[in-house]
């Protein structure tokens, strides 16, 4: 078992922190406050190659190895934890549907300027009654000749409203259940009846829109649709397992960043006639903070591992997103914590870390239903 990085994933890392350190870092409060969609900065990602990284160069994708993806992910959330959802969503979840169900036409057409940056991806899935539980979904797809008529709407779509590509997950046979759950590629600026109802005003991940989509007799051709009729159940719940590995690395991205600034400070701030980082009960924070980032680390890279392997990893990423989510917090807490009453202000970063790791929690996959997937997967 060999823990250390190979000499392209080192590239890749320092690659990527050396992009957020001198581009993202610098800007993180301004977009923090202005919630606006960093265009440019996703332009230049794209340029860099980490819009696909997981993707064949066949497709426009760099081609690495998803170990890499987790560390160039991390990297962009320790800069910004709204930078990192909007990469996660256009690469794990738009993008992976295509690569996975996208036959080689939809692949060239549609994920190449995913994977170039050129086009922006959202995955819609949730729905205001539809949330964790997928199949109480009531948008639905008609078949009218060679075209399906999409009727209903959709809420929490990460990129929602700057996407290029949508893939959007329907009901093809009302009372199939979860069988009748189908998906297909919606191109906004094509298919008349796509509606931006708007975007929500979040307690952080700013910066990355989060929009209401509304369908209203929106047509779209019989080519967009991803695999079969029927297929969009299994298809999801394959790409958030996917996706919960990267949401690890977003979570651990946000800690390692409310960590370092914790270390900084406590070695900055004096009381008492001492850096508050001579003091045990600081150190034991510190310690406490830097375990669970490494122990969340190690989780990540075993789920990575596995679907590497293309062995089963339900249960492993169920673990990293879940562990990883909720230390998150934990240490951007114990930031805030160890900054005192600075970090209950918008001077210093620790109150931002805190407010974009809550939603670890919640999206993708809540905790809950986290902990249901792994008690299902022990008692199998």
């Amino acid at each position: 078992m060999d823990f250390a990085l190979t000499a392209e994933q080192k590239q890749i890392k320092e690659m990527v922190s050396e992009f957020v350190d001198e581009e993202v870092k610098p800007r993180a409060a301004e977009i923090d406050e202005t919630d606006e969609f960093p265009a440019d900065l996703v332009a230049e990602m794209g340029e860099l190659g980490l819009m696909g990284m997981p993707f064949p160069e066949e497709y426009g994708g760099a081609g690495l190895d998803y170990h890499s993806y987790a560390i160039g992910l991390e990297e962009i959330s320790r800069g910004s934890g709204g930078l990192g959802t909007i990469v996660a969503a256009h690469t794990s979840l738009a993008g992976n549907m295509l690569y996975e169900f996208g036959n080689e036409d939809q692949k060239q057409t549609y994920l190449t300027p995913l994977n170039e940056g050129t086009d922006i991806g959202a995955f819609a899935l949730s729905e205001p009654g539809a949330g964790s539980d997928v199949p109480a979904m009531e948008t639905t797809a008609k078949k009218d000749g060679d075209e399906y008529v999409v009727d209903g709407g959709k809420l929490w779509i990460s990129n929602g409203s700057v996407a290029d590509t949508v893939v959007v997950f329907a009901k093809t046979d009302p009372d199939a259940g979860n069988k009748g759950i189908s998906s297909f590629v919606v191109r906004p600026d094509e298919d008349d009846g796509f509606v931006v109802e708007g975007t929500e005003h979040k307690l952080g991940d700013k910066g990355c829109p989060t929009a209401e989509l509304r369908f209203d007799d929106m047509r779209v051709p019989e080519d967009r649709l991803l695999g079969d009729e029927g297929d969009g159940f299994v298809q999801a719940l394959k790409t958030l397992n996917g996706g919960r590995i990267t949401i690890a690395a977003r979570s651990i991205g946000i800690a390692r960043a409310a960590l370092d600034d914790a270390v900084k400070y406590a070695g900055e701030r004096e009381q008492f006639d001492q850096p508050i980082g001579d003091f045990q009960a600081i150190k034991h924070k510190l310690a406490d903070m830097d375990t669970k980032v490494q122990a969340a680390t190690l989780l990540m890279h075993k789920a990575a591992d596995l679907k590497m392997r293309d062995e089963t990893f339900i249960k492993e990423a169920a673990q990293a997103k879940l562990y990883a989510s909720e230390i998150s917090r934990e240490v951007a807490n114990e930031g805030i914590q160890i900054h005192g009453g600075y970090g209950y202000t918008k001077d210093f970063a620790a109150e931002r870390y805190y407010r974009d790791a809550k939603l670890n929690e919640i999206y993708e996959g809540t905790s809950e239903i986290l902990r249901n997937t792994i008690g299902d997967w022990l008692q199998k």
